[in-house]
């Protein structure tokens, strides 16, 4: 007797072939529903409507074509189990022997800017996963396939077993299956628990009671931070996007430390978009070395590298305008791991592939990142929102004797973006959009200025100095002035406040309170 299939799916990829060597090689017959089995009738491929085999019309405009006994009963079946076999004698139901069943398109759906909540609704899938899950559970009896992928193997090992591939694939193939339909459902729930958000607490950030984290595997890494770390990059939903949808222009695969450093050389760009001036940062170890503001993309990259060139060896960049020639001139001057940029010239392609081991990476949009960043603890992980919040001057408080011009301002406004990226207690200095000295890391606010002003050096003079939160005391406003800063930008919020102010008017210097604290850790 020939075997039985079942076949429902919207993603064709690979279905002629699969059906026709099903029918040819493996001595099956097909039970299919809807424009499956139409694609299949079309390439001259025997095929059964699900509705023929059922007896039961499609109904409700194709919303319900194979919830029906006939489906499921074939699809649960243990014809070896006495009970079983009666019922499916007694009903005239087949048992499959394969199932075979991706799902609607919810995730590319809901990728696109204009698709509305009932569009999205309608692309959720209610038969698919429950033929998934049921042939999943009963894998003992049966093959599930949900991925074009898995059709090459299947075809593999089942010719080479008579048909019947062994318990141990089709455990597997179950397995693949429930993460199938868990990730589909986890991406149905975050979009409707984000779309109930935004209708009904615009202005309020909620914590929704549930949080889900899903991904399929994209690449195996080498290793994590360390060799004796394994690690692995996942790819959140079924769309690419972010680094997974970057273009990697030439060098080695990305290491897990790559991808840190890359993620945090984007959030500083995030910062200076396109439309604004040519922008470039260095990073090491997620701190930036430097960056610089400038109206030349190579002159901003030079600027940074200079700004501290021994970190910067070995460094991750970032750029927020496309690779020119001049730029990747520059950027063949010195080893580095990585460079990221929204593109590169036909020209700079040609001078950076005489660096065959750096990494280049085009990703159209450095901007668009996730809203929550999430973190593992013992017993399970926190989530908050992510530190994107632009900073607005004119909700700044001036609180010292001297103001800032209109370019001491744009100075300052420059130090408070980029000090937020730099890990806690965090110094920065700068000077005409470049950053002089960084104090990264440190168990105490004094031990960062100090870093940061013996990096500066005499260029402390007439800089300004950021700092990501407030100051307890007087003492850094005292030694970064003896040092000859001249401007300050902090949160302010600190019960000695009036001490640090009382110091920078005493001092000769000018300070603004942000207001926001900006704490990395």
């Amino acid at each position: 007797m020939s075997r039985l299939a079942l076949l429902s799916v919207s993603d064709k990829t690979g279905l002629v072939e699969l059906a026709r060597s099903l029918t040819q090689d493996l001595n099956f017959e097909i039970v299919s529903s809807g424009g499956t089995a139409k694609a299949i009738s079309a390439a001259g491929i025997a095929v059964t409507k699900v509705s023929d085999y059922t007896g039961s019309p499609e109904i409700l405009g194709g919303r319900v074509k194979t919830l029906h006994p006939k489906v499921h009963g074939g699809i649960l079946a243990r014809p070896d189990q006495t009970d079983d076999a009666q019922d499916l004698a007694d009903n005239d139901i087949r048992p499959f022997d394969l199932v075979v069943v991706n799902l609607y398109p919810f995730e590319q759906t809901i990728a696109k800017p204009d698709v509305s909540l009932a569009g999205a609704v309608e692309n959720i899938d209610i038969g698919g996963p429950t033929m998934i899950r049921a042939a999943a559970k009963n894998y003992a009896y049966l093959t599930v396939l949900c991925n074009p992928n898995q059709y090459e193997d299947y075809l593999v090992v089942a010719k080479a077993n008579q048909g019947n591939p062994p318990l141990a694939f089709r455990a597997s193939c179950a397995q693949q299956a429930f993460w199938h339909t868990a990730n589909y459902d986890c991406a149905i729930a975050q979009y409707l628990t984000q779309v109930q958000t935004l209708a009904n607490q615009p202005d309020v950030a909620a914590l929704p009671a549930h949080y889900a984290i899903s991904g399929q595997l994209k690449q195996t890494l080498r290793y994590g931070e360390n060799p004796h770390q394994a690690a692995g990059w996942y790819q959140h939903g079924a769309v690419a996007s972010g680094w997974a949808a970057a273009q990697q222009l030439q060098g080695k695969a990305l290491s897990y430390n790559n991808l840190i450093d890359l993620e945090a050389a984007r959030r500083i760009m995030a910062e200076f978009p396109s439309s604004e001036q040519p922008a470039a940062a260095v990073l090491k170890h997620t701190n930036p070395c430097g960056v610089s503001l400038s109206d030349a993309l190579s002159t901003a990259y030079q600027q940074a590298f200079n700004a501290d060139s021994t970190s910067a060896f070995g460094g991750i960049v970032a750029l927020n305008q496309p690779i020119d020639e001049a730029t990747a001139d520059a950027l063949t001057g010195t080893f580095l791991e990585c460079v990221v940029a929204p593109g590169c010239d036909p020209a700079a392609k040609e001078i950076l592939s005489q660096k065959k081991n750096l990494r280049v990476l085009v990703l159209p949009d450095l901007v668009a990142g996730p809203s929550q960043s999430v973190r593992a603890i013992a017993g399970g992980f926190l989530s908050q929102a992510t530190d994107d919040l632009r900073p607005d001057p004119s909700q700044w408080t001036f609180v010292t004797q001297l103001k800032p011009n209109e370019a001491e301002l744009a100075e300052m406004l420059f130090a408070w973006r980029v000090v937020k990226h730099v890990k806690s207690n965090a110094i920065l200095l700068t000077g005409n959009r470049t950053t002089l000295g960084v104090g990264a890391g440190q168990m105490n606010r004094v031990g960062a200025v100090k870093i940061a002003l013996e990096q500066a050096g005499e260029q402390a003079q007439g800089a300004t100095l950021a700092s990501d939160g407030f100051f307890p005391f007087d003492d850094s406003v005292r030694t970064a002035a003896a040092a000859g800063v001249k401007a300050i930008v902090q949160p302010g919020g600190s019960i000695r406040d009036q001490d640090s102010i009382a110091a920078a008017d005493e001092l000769g210097l000018m300070m603004a309170f942000t207001g926001t604290r900006h704490f990395l850790h």
